[in-house]
């Protein structure tokens, strides 16, 4: 069960990650387009494999976003994805007192 909770808790991060990425104005317009196609092709009632099959048709939404959020992430500078990766890493984090 703890590893549901970790694959959970990445899905945060990583949905954190994709979020900052969107606000930030330096981040590339592919980038951005890419990250917002993954979010529309979940959520599109359209899809490759219809969502009706049990498993295909959620590893197919899963997959394509997944893909296309690796794409994003690949067209990100390296800075600015070290310094998203910084900022949504310490907002996760606990304050230390």
């Amino acid at each position: 069960m703890w590893k549901l909770g970790r694959l959970v808790a990445l899905f945060r991060k990583e949905l954190r990650m994709v979020w900052a990425m969107l606000r930030d104005a330096r981040t590339p317009t592919a980038s951005k387009v890419a990250a917002l196609a993954a979010i529309l092709y979940v959520i599109s009632p359209i899809d490759l494999v219809p969502d009706m099959i049990p498993v295909l048709g959620w590893l197919d939404d899963g997959l394509v976003a997944y893909l296309l959020l690796q794409l994003a992430m690949k067209w990100l500078p390296p800075e600015l994805h070290t310094a998203l990766r910084d900022k949504v890493g310490a907002r996760a984090r606990p304050a230390q007192p």
